[in-house]
């Protein structure tokens, strides 16, 4: 059975061009003779990026479940990502975070079932 049995033309050219879109600006900045640099504010907006995509995969599973708001407290992600704040703001250590939300997660999502 072949990749491109079951698919139909509109489809192939929506993955071709989709491809050629992503390779033309990934290498827009390779093209040009000059040499490019950010505006001051677009520098200090992307050090927030990374706190931003963060926020944006990790509170939706933290909030809600199949697409409803969670409607008890007794959530082991909501105590999981509460202690993994809380270390973060005490000690600035992102794989500290992690361990400790973890560490705070599992037995109560293990054990107790939540």
């Amino acid at each position: 059975m072949s990749f491109f049995e079951g698919t139909d033309a509109w489809t192939l050219a929506v993955i071709v061009g989709l491809a050629g879109v992503t390779v033309l600006t990934r290498s827009f900045f390779f093209i040009s003779s000059e040499e490019w640099s950010l505006p001051d504010w677009a520098q200090r907006g992307l050090q927030y990026a990374p706190i931003a995509a963060m926020a944006a995969v990790v509170l939706p599973e933290v909030l809600m479940q199949q697409g409803q708001f969670l409607q008890t407290w007794m959530d082991a992600r909501w105590m999981g990502a509460a202690v993994g704040a809380a270390v973060y703001f005490w000690r600035r250590d992102v794989l500290l975070t992690i361990v400790a939300g973890m560490l705070a997660y599992l037995p109560l999502h293990l054990v107790l079932g939540w």
